[in-house]
């Protein structure tokens, strides 16, 4: 980076230093014939200043042009009184300056530059008798300044497509990082919805057995049933909190849901949807199957229906097989298939997929992991602790 910053600051005027040393060594042994009014020290300080105005070649290509070629004029016609051909390091110099105008002039002044400059360069060599003969003969010599401006316009676009293409490649990955977002908001927010029917079923129950142990009470309880009056009031209170916070996550729902919340208990039925849409699906159960925290027993569920679901639509796969092993401290699922193992989307449609899924599985403090597996097709593993449900 130091280094390009170098160049990019001083590498012009490296190049122009270069370009007039090389002139004043080509006019130190001029040609026979060759005088110059003031003597060589005026023709060397005049030929090397041919070559200054590159220092500004990038920043107005244009004007360096122009300034190069009104100062060769007037050294091949007014300071040389015999010429035959001008250096060659001060000819490389002016295809430098036309390269310039090339790559660093855009649209119309770019074409204007190079009829300019052409002109220019053509009136000189005409009006001096063969300032360019150096370089050939003359039609060539023109030929190679206008080569060196198609070079450098060239470039310009290329480098035009290579900087619209990278700009491009950034404005797609900030869209796809604003896609992940928005997927993991939408289904953190599926989450808290479900997760508010569980938290709530827990709450009425807290409520109706709090009434129940009021009811059962003798009179001479008195703490006891104050307490109870207490859980109560307090189970009451978070009903309607969990309410109002239910009310403003489905601000924006179509329509409610009245179907139960899904479980494991309801895997058969899960499984005989995805047969029924063409997949051929196995299931493996490993461990003792135990009574689940709802809010795992939920997650677990959902993460083997969104598994199977991006399986159906991307994988290509004729069989999917579901293993659900119940570990002593922790739930594990895994989900392999047979198809091209080219991976799942990061979401689907209704913004779930993978990040769902991982958001699901870092809820318990769990993780999931999704990628090609060993004998080809495409594998997922998620991982849920049991021991932080709620």
């Amino acid at each position: 980076m130091a280094i390009r910053s170098w160049i990019d600051r001083w590498g012009d005027w490296a190049l122009t230093i270069l370009l007039m040393a090389g002139i004043a060594l080509e006019v130190q042994h001029p040609p026979a014939g060759v005088e110059a009014r003031g003597g060589r020290a005026v023709l060397t300080f005049g030929a090397m200043l041919v070559a200054l105005p590159l220092g500004w070649r990038r920043r107005a290509p244009l004007a360096a042009l122009a300034a190069m070629l009104s100062w060769f004029a007037c050294m091949v016609l007014f300071v040389l009184t015999n010429n035959v051909g001008s250096p060659l390091t001060a000819i490389i110099a002016l295809g430098i300056a036309f390269y310039s105008v090339g790559a660093h002039t855009a649209g119309n002044r770019s074409m204007v530059g190079l009829a300019g400059g052409l002109a220019g360069v053509i009136a000189i060599d005409l009006a001096s008798g063969g300032a360019f003969q150096n370089a050939g003969v003359r039609p060539g010599a023109w030929l190679l300044l206008t080569i060196a401006w198609l070079v450098g316009h060239e470039l310009r676009r290329r480098r035009i497509e290579m900087s619209e293409l990278r700009s491009r490649a950034i404005e797609l990955e900030h869209e796809r990082e604003e896609r992940l977002r928005i997927a993991a908001a939408e289904e953190r927010s599926r989450i808290a919805r479900e997760l508010h029917d569980v938290v709530a079923h827990s709450v009425s129950v807290m409520v109706v057995q709090s009434q129940a142990a009021q009811r059962v009470l003798s009179d001479d309880v008195d703490a006891t049933r104050d307490m109870l009056q207490s859980i109560e009031a307090t189970g009451r209170q978070a009903l309607t909190e969990l309410r109002r916070l239910l009310g403003l996550l489905r601000e924006f729902d179509s329509a409610p849901t009245l179907e139960p919340q899904p479980s494991l208990r309801y895997l058969d039925e899960l499984l005989g949807q995805i047969r029924d849409a063409g997949l051929a699906v196995d299931l493996n159960i490993e461990g003792t199957p135990t009574v689940l925290p709802q809010g795992i027993d939920l997650s677990a569920y959902r993460i083997v229906q969104e598994g199977l679901t991006n399986t159906l639509k991307h994988a290509g796969a004729d069989r999917v097989s579901v293993l659900v092993r119940y570990a002593p401290a922790e739930l594990q699922i895994e989900i392999a298939d047979d198809g091209r193992g080219t991976g799942q989307p990061a979401g689907n449609g209704d913004g779930h997929g993978l990040v769902g899924m991982r958001e699901r599985a870092a809820l318990y403090g769990g993780e999931l992991r999704a990628g090609r597996g060993d004998h080809g097709g495409y594998v997922l593993r998620a991982r849920l602790p049991l021991g932080t449900g709620s």
